[in-house]
């Protein structure tokens, strides 16, 4: 239901708030215990439940779910006279008030299945001396697979998956980057380190066709060729796009300019395992501060994006390649005037303007740029001033107001 196990939302004018004040440091002390509460229906109508609950732990005894029973027990909270039982015994009108609930009977009775000791109790029960009315610990089962088939839970996957999401943030910020401001990886240290990375996003697509996944009724798929075929149709195409060693093709010199543009254009796709991201970041949203640190990086990388497109749309309009002028409106010219590297015209040499800024200070304007444009605070320093960049600005402005709505709304 995506509800809080409180059950809060069954709460009412009449339910007992210290009752669920117990239940809810139940569930916050990882403790068993049970309770009579009383709750409501969607129409309001009140029903009494005999509620137990139970923490469930894994191998290493901590707990991942909470069993929680519920047994209605209206029945026994009626009252016992009516005007067909008058003049019945108060045992007889007992009998018929529980004999007309044969379901409350049959919920409150204890299971006991073959072979079960019932008197074993947990080390918790012992300091209690809740006796054998104690619930029992569940465990999570270990589904049997195949020898070279992993658990998506296991520790293992568990770890790879977080170094995953490391590479995929580092791609996230460094794909727009060197597309936008057109970098060849002559440098050996970051080739190689793209490299590593191009050659971890491979092996990952070698482990996914040999790890589980949850099926649509909850049970864990552990059979290779439904792995395999579940696995091509859902994040095969996009994870080989993303692992292919663009920039080992992009560093050599004698590659055209035109097919290392598309080289480096192609490396967007990796931003697609974002998507990925986000489903494991769900499990973390019921956390404020996991939330609020989650806000603070998705502001950060919409801003170094938003600071690479900036760029991209300055660098394209700063030189008009027909008439072969500089626009001495444009942020990009501006600035160079401003840091001391002006651009000047080579005529005796190219013929073509260069100079400028250079990449790590208009990275850094570029990005103050967009902070202050998505805070709403612009000091106008930096201002747009051609078409395009007024376009973009706005944008940027709305994708802020947007964004700080939903900021409050949480």
């Amino acid at each position: 239901m995506q509800r809080s196990n409180f059950t809060v939302f069954m709460y009412g004018e009449l339910t007992d708030k210290e009752t669920t004040e117990k239940v809810r440091l139940t569930f916050e002390n990882y403790e068993m215990n049970s309770f009579e509460i009383l709750m409501y229906k969607k129409n309001r109508t009140p029903v009494w439940f005999f509620v137990k609950i139970a923490p469930i732990r894994n191998e290493q005894e901590k707990v991942v779910l909470f069993l929680c029973t519920f047994s209605d027990i209206t029945a026994f909270k009626q009252p016992i006279e009516d005007d067909s039982s008058k003049g019945w015994g108060k045992f007889a009108r007992l009998t018929r008030a529980l004999t007309s609930s044969r379901g409350v009977l049959q919920q409150l009775q204890p299971t006991v299945h073959k072979g079960e000791n019932v008197h074993k109790h947990s080390r918790l029960a012992e300091v209690l001396q809740l006796g054998s009315d104690i619930l029992p610990q569940y465990k999570q089962e270990t589904p049997k697979t195949p020898p070279h088939i992993i658990l998506h839970y296991c520790a293992f996957k568990t770890t790879w998956d977080w170094v995953i999401l490391i590479l995929t943030f580092y791609t996230a910020i460094m794909v727009p980057y060197n597309v936008s401001f057109k970098t060849k990886q002559n440098n050996v240290t970051w080739l190689v380190v793209d490299s590593i990375v191009d050659v971890i996003f491979l092996v990952d697509i070698v482990l996914n066709f040999h790890t589980t996944f949850v099926g649509p009724a909850g049970e864990v798929i552990s059979d290779p060729k439904l792995i395999r075929m579940n696995y091509l149709k859902t994040w095969f195409v996009i994870d080989l796009l993303s692992c292919l060693p663009y920039d080992v093709i992009n560093a050599f010199e004698n590659v055209d300019e035109g097919i290392s543009s598309l080289f480096s254009s192609l490396k967007v796709v990796r931003l697609l395992r974002l998507g990925r991201v986000a489903r494991k970041l769900d499990h973390y949203i019921e956390y404020g501060a996991a939330v609020l640190v989650l806000l603070v990086c998705v502001f950060g990388l919409a801003a170094h994006w938003l600071a690479c497109i900036w760029y991209s749309i300055g660098d394209y309009e700063v030189i008009d390649e027909d008439s072969n002028l500089v626009r001495k409106d444009s942020w990009l010219y501006l600035l160079g005037e401003t840091v001391g590297t002006p651009y000047r015209f080579n005529a005796s040499g190219s013929g073509k303007w260069e100079g400028g800024p250079n990449k790590d200070s208009v990275y850094i304007t570029s990005l103050y740029f967009t902070m202050t444009s998505l805070t709403s605070i612009g000091f106008g320093n930096i201002a747009p001033t051609t078409d395009g960049e007024k376009i973009f600005a706005v944008a940027m402005m709305m994708i802020g107001c947007e964004y700080k709505g939903k900021v409050i709304l949480l």
